[in-house]
């Protein structure tokens, strides 16, 4: 806990943005740090609530009342030791997570949670200005081997932890660099990706081996990398994408947004794009399909190209602007949320269908649209029509790809098409392999990918040594 009495003596004060005005003339991050004093007054209204329902919001178990009391006494260095006790990668959450942990703070009872996010990542990057971030070489080695594929949170998350006890960790990616969604899914603004690549570096020094530019499957059988190490974790992520099957589906100009997004990051980091036909919203109308926020990136994306407009339809209702707490509260609560790029300027309909997508000359040129009802049945006598120039299908992600690496091992698969396995042994129906993340769990968040990497370099360390003094 902080202060005894600060949630009482001082109001909620979080971060703020530049101007949007500005902030979409590039790709840069455009939050405004708090102050040191600012972060620690923030830090002392943590209370002594007896039970830290924020401990149940947060996957990745943070010790959160901890760290703030910590930061509240200026220890900053201890709470960035005890922050990454729990999480590997806090400048990744403190940025991109949706923060569970403060919808379960006692304080959010009335609307005023601690800045928990926000003083995770202060704590994060005030330890990288001053150096406590540093690489944790074991001081022995094991003499096992052990493949990791995918280069997401919950692979770079397995691959640190089993590195730190000893093991030669060799993790792959088909990407031409390592950090999966973290690096070609969420755009720069979200996240720049030199914070990826200092963690990269950190990891290589503690005894990772990058193979980046290998697909599993494809450039390397899976059979190949089976024999050739003592286990394997799969991490490869959820990325079949959910489709829209409707007439004019294949006209140009529709795309899926994890074509869209990857393209524009690429150009940030100044990569070849080599032959494939650049997808861009300048001068066009945009309309994104899918509500989340694959959709929202899409959003921030557009405007940053110039899009003419920006439309994000949804075909679920509405929610309503404030929960009941009554009923919510400390669980995620359904309400309105606005993210940043929403903000900037799209427009956003609910309860809304696409019936088909219309064009001319084998192009896109508009969407036939309909309202639902509450069962998500069309409504008679409210069709409309949207002018559309440029259509991004985010609607969801349905399950791993399974074609490749998944059908050569043969690995069991449960009903929604993930790869099979529980959360305790990690372990999938073919010997020494094993499984986490969104390729086993289905698409998620980048903390509970942590998680899963975390409690899955656990369960490998077991399987190959007996036992693990890695936490869960």
């Amino acid at each position: 806990m902080g202060k005894v009495t600060g949630f009482i003596e001082i109001e909620r004060h979080d971060r703020t943005y530049k101007p949007a005005s500005d902030r979409i003339r590039n790709f840069e991050e455009f939050v405004i740090p708090l102050e040191e004093r600012d972060l620690e007054r923030q830090a002392a209204r943590c209370m002594d609530c007896g039970i830290p329902f924020c401990h149940s919001g947060c996957p990745v178990n943070n010790q959160i009342p901890d760290w703030n009391d910590l930061v509240y006494n200026s220890d900053w260095e201890e709470a960035s030791r005890n922050l990454h006790s729990t999480n590997n990668f806090p400048e990744f959450t403190g940025r991109i997570c949706p923060a569970p942990c403060e919808a379960a703070c006692t304080l959010n009872i009335d609307d005023n949670p601690v800045t928990i996010k926000t003083i995770e990542c202060a704590i994060v990057d005030r330890a990288w200005e001053e150096g406590w971030v540093t690489p944790q070489i074991p001081e022995t080695r094991t003499g096992k081997k052990i493949a990791i594929v995918g280069s997401g949170p919950a692979g770079m998350a397995a691959a640190q932890q089993l590195a730190r006890v000893g093991h030669d960790v060799h993790l792959y990616e088909k990407n031409e660099t390592a950090g999966g969604l973290l690096r070609f899914g969420i755009p720069d603004f979200k996240m720049e990706k030199h914070l990826i690549d200092r963690r990269l570096e950190q990891m290589v020094a503690e005894g990772v081996t990058l193979h980046c530019g290998v697909h599993i499957g494809v450039d390397m059988s899976a059979a190949e990398l089976e024999a050739s190490h003592d286990a394997v974790l799969l991490c490869g992520g959820s990325e079949k994408p959910r489709d829209l099957s409707v007439e004019g589906r294949d006209l140009d100009g529709v795309h899926f947004a994890m074509e869209f997004l990857p393209q524009q990051n690429r150009r940030v980091a100044g990569s070849n794009l080599g032959d494939v036909e650049p997808i861009l919203a300048v001068q066009k109308h945009v309309i994104v399909i899918g509500g989340g926020d694959t959709g929202s990136d899409c959003i921030g994306t557009s405007i940053r190209q110039g899009a003419l407009s920006v439309t994000q339809l949804e075909i679920m209702p509405e929610p309503p602007e404030k929960e009941n707490k009554g009923l919510s509260w400390p669980h995620w609560p359904l309400k309105m949320r606005t993210s940043s790029s929403q903000a900037e300027g799209a427009e956003r309909d609910f309860s809304v269908t696409t019936n088909s997508i219309g064009g001319e000359n084998g192009h896109v040129t508009h969407i036939n649209c309909q309202r639902v009802d509450e069962k998500f049945q069309p409504i008679p006598g409210t069709e409309f029509e949207l002018k559309a120039d440029l259509v991004l299908l985010a609607m969801g992600f349905v399950n791993p790809i399974a074609e490749g690496m998944l059908t050569e091992l043969g690995v069991e698969l449960d009903a929604r098409g993930n790869v099979k396995a529980d959360t305790r042994a990690y372990s999938t129906s073919r010997d020494k392999v094993f499984v986490a993340g969104d390729m086993r769990r289905g698409q998620s968040l980048v903390v509970w990918a942590i998680r899963e990497g975390r409690q899955a370099a656990r369960a490998v360390d077991t399987f190959l040594m007996g036992t693990s003094e890695l936490p869960r």
